[in-house]
């Protein structure tokens, strides 16, 4: 479920506007579609989208925008590959230093509307569990009783 900055916790839904936070589970969506979509031949694991999902939002954080420098080369791979996805994309900033020479900042940043395409969360009651459409109120019947207990 999206959480906005402000705490406000939102429905199902993820419209992707620009204080959305995005989930785990709505990237994960969203790599698996947007896998699907580029590549006839193959599907890509729900357990490996939602470890590549997670270890992408250690990232991000709560922000849409991270400074390329702080990205190792394992890391960089995996983020040029969302990026050839769509879910990802290159920014780039150049400043003049006090010396004069120029300086290149390159950032990534998340696409926050096409993400929330691809996962089927941009409307309520739609979306996508394990590559199947679902309703909003099928997602407890998978939960086990003992879940509720304290």
């Amino acid at each position: 479920m999206p959480i906005n900055r402000d705490g406000t916790s939102g429905s199902s839904t993820f419209p992707g506007n620009k204080d959305d936070v995005i989930s785990r589970l709505v990237l994960a969506r969203a790599i698996q579609s947007s896998f699907v979509k580029k590549n006839d031949e193959g599907t890509i694991e729900t357990d490996v989208a939602e470890e590549m999902a997670e270890h992408v939002l250690n990232f991000f954080g709560f922000g849409e925008r991270i400074i390329d420098n702080m990205l190792k080369t394992d890391d960089r791979d995996i983020f040029y590959m969302l990026e050839d996805l769509g879910i990802l994309k290159t920014e780039r900033e150049e400043t003049t230093l006090y010396d004069g020479r120029e300086w290149r900042i390159n950032y990534w940043t998340l696409k926050k509307k096409y993400i929330a395409d691809l996962s089927g969360m941009g409307r309520k009651g739609e979306g996508l569990h394990r590559g199947i459409p679902f309703d909003d109120e099928e997602i407890y019947e998978e939960l086990p009783d003992d879940i509720w207990s304290r």
